[in-house]
């Protein structure tokens, strides 16, 4: 399986998307939301914003692994 590290993440509070690269080597904790400037954590149990928000989940969780 081909790893994808583009994932688009949506904006749970006003709902806009942006496709956003996902980083190989470090977790991201926060987002911040371009339109309504909403800082977003990930969700109990999730690791980073790609996993509660993205479209795709993070590279090290495609892979099966541990992240972070």
């Amino acid at each position: 399986m081909e790893i994808q590290l583009n994932s688009e993440i949506t904006c749970p509070n006003c709902g806009h998307k942006k496709v956003d690269d996902m980083p190989t080597n470090a977790c991201k904790f926060f987002y911040e939301c371009e339109n309504c400037k909403a800082v977003l954590k990930p969700k109990e149990g999730d690791c980073c914003v790609y996993c509660s928000y993205g479209s795709v989940a993070c590279p090290p969780i495609q892979e099966n692994k541990n992240c972070c």
